[in-house]
């Protein structure tokens, strides 16, 4: 008796799937067509973003290899297109070595280029694109325009600290401010991380300011 109900039981039970699947079973076939289009979408995706960074990547050793053979406006050209087209990792690196190659016929354009960078770059780009500018006008710009530039970029933990802090104080030097130049050779004396060699460089120029007066 017992089997006869164990019987009965599993004949309830597959008559209550069958009534289920005929009921659901076209939402889980759809289910299941999704699922299957989003992993192959997705595969997709990342075959043909890897297909984009390995063409960036050899357009970019193309441009280097015209900047090392001195065919820096074509360098510029090549930079500039790949910087328009280009994913986000290599657009950012194509901006700047275009504004490298610029640097070579027109320092003013150049650090244009390198404002604009800083402009709308993330944080991690910004400083180094605001050195390159400076570096570029640090023989004309006034100390002020310098000091707009790089006193961030000279606080504290900041990476490019000790670089920034030179460029301020030669800055500063040659706009005959010897007040601010004091100021950040001092900056660069007093951090006990600042390299060696540029250490002895602002020494070097800390001798050519004129003594303090005494009062």
């Amino acid at each position: 008796m017992s089997e006869l109900f164990d019987e009965v039981d599993e004949e309830v039970r597959r008559e209550q799937l069958k009534k289920l699947w005929d009921k659901y079973s076209i939402y889980f076939i759809a289910l299941m067509v999704l699922i299957v289009a989003a992993v192959g979408g997705w595969r997709g995706y990342q075959y043909l973003e890897a297909k984009k960074a390995a063409e960036a990547g050899a357009a970019f050793e193309k441009a280097v290899e015209l900047s090392e053979q001195n065919k820096h406006a074509e360098a510029e050209t090549a930079f500039t297109e790949l910087a328009a087209k280009a994913p986000s990792g290599y657009r950012t690196l194509a901006r700047l070595r275009a504004a490298a190659e610029a640097a070579s016929r027109d320092p003013k354009a150049a650090a244009k280029m390198y404002d604009d960078i800083a402009a709308d770059v993330g944080s991690e780009w910004q400083d180094l694109a605001r050195m390159r500018a400076a570096g570029l006008l640090i023989d004309s710009a006034s100390y002020a325009d310098i000091q707009q530039r790089l006193e961030a970029s000279a606080a504290p933990k900041s990476t490019f600290r000790h670089s920034a802090r030179e460029m301020l104080a030669l800055s500063a030097w040659r706009n005959n401010d010897t007040t601010a130049a004091r100021k950040w050779l001092d900056a660069i004396a007093e951090d006990g991380e600042t390299p060696a060699s540029l250490r002895s460089r602002a020494e070097a120029l800390q001798a050519l300011l004129p003594p303090v007066a005494k009062s």
